[in-house]
């Protein structure tokens, strides 16, 4: 369960050409899958930046803690610049192996070229000067950071620092510059091991709060308005980890429970609670919300994926006769998804706007 996986060895993963995308090829069914652009005023520009913990073990492997995050945010220009891939070609190689075990139904290995999908940040595009607001995103447990691009990007374009926080060991897979680690997840987590992912997830997150004035980026950041939110485990521990966190101004948790500790003190600060009509599991959200003020949202015709880019992917999939019209319902319901999106940026970015201005 806890073994490493390292499959690059000596890699600068942090370099802009580890970032350059390939060239789109089609996936299956003769389409390229897409994600959609963001529809804020702003380009988007992207760096890549990795971290270090000496004071912590990783709970997983052993060593010294490590994450990798994504810093999405408000572009100059984007002139001579080029859009990155979503996964680096090292972590495409080996995604859908993951991503199937994770979520059932999704295509088999070789069936999508995923090194294609591009993003729509422009890796190392100098920012526009400011001090725009920042906040950090934690990705649902198994899932890497890349799969909360669509949203990022859209919140970066409307003026934000947007940090992508992966997780190595409960993420699918993540590239650093030591090589690749892929997830010790098989299935749903115990108990015990949800408790340990949300753990480390806290620590990840308080960590990157404790750099964020050393992040190449810190010149164009209000560190004075800093908002955290996540998906399913990462809402989770977005939650926890602004608990008594005066830096932290806002929390938006997209449908994650809130078991593992003792609940937030009422008035702690601004809370957005977002969950689906759909997901399996949400009289269990609903029941670890009790007695929590903030403000509720339900999207209707929903499920539990459709805060991630599957909600985006998906559609393409089935289209092209990859994925069940069942497994599709599983993972995002039966809304349109360009409603759908709309709908979740809205409400994330006015929240983020009324409570960080």
């Amino acid at each position: 369960m806890t073994s490493r996986r390292t499959l690059l060895k000596g890699t600068l993963f942090g370099s802009a050409a580890a970032l350059l995308p390939t060239p789109a090829s089609a996936s299956g069914g003769g389409s390229v899958l897409r994600l959609p652009a963001p529809a804020g005023p702003y380009p988007v520009g992207m760096q890549t930046v990795h971290l270090t913990d000496s004071a912590r073990t990783d709970p997983w492997v052993g060593g010294m803690r490590e994450v990798m995050l994504t810093v999405l945010y408000p572009a100059r220009s984007i002139r001579g610049f080029s859009r990155a891939p979503q996964l680096t070609p090292v972590e495409a190689a080996v995604f859908a192996e993951f991503a199937t075990g994770r979520h059932p139904g999704l295509p088999k290995p070789g069936a999508v070229d995923w090194g294609a999908v591009l993003t729509h940040g422009y890796v190392g595009a100098p920012a526009l000067p400011g001090r725009w607001p920042v906040l950090l995103y934690s990705p649902g447990g198994g899932d890497s950071r890349t799969l909360g691009t669509t949203l990022a990007e859209s919140l970066a374009s409307h003026g934000r620092v947007v940090v992508l926080v992966d997780h190595p060991g409960d993420a699918s897979q993540v590239e650093l510059p030591t090589g690749l680690r892929t997830t010790v997840l098989a299935g749903e987590p115990d108990p015990a091991t949800f408790r340990t992912m949300v753990d480390t997830r806290i620590a990840d997150l308080r960590l990157v709060l404790d750099r964020l004035g050393d992040l190449p980026l810190a010149p164009v950041m209000d560190l004075c308005r800093i908002g955290l939110y996540g998906h399913s485990a990462g809402g989770t521990a977005a939650v926890y980890a602004a608990r008594r966190d005066r830096r932290v101004g806002a929390v938006a948790n997209l449908e994650g429970y809130l078991d593992p500790h003792p609940k937030p003190v009422a008035g702690d600060r601004p809370l957005m609670l977002f969950r689906t009509d759909g997901f399996e599991g949400a009289d269990h959200v609903e029941s670890s919300w009790a007695g929590l003020p903030g403000r509720r949202v339900l999207l209707t015709d929903a499920n539990h994926w459709t805060f991630t880019d599957y909600g985006s992917l998906v559609p393409q999939l089935q289209r092209a006769g990859l994925v069940t019209e069942t497994a599709r319902v599983a993972l995002i319901g039966t809304s349109d998804p360009a409603v759908t999106l709309a709908e979740v940026r809205r409400r994330v970015g006015n929240f983020f706007a009324r409570h960080l201005s």
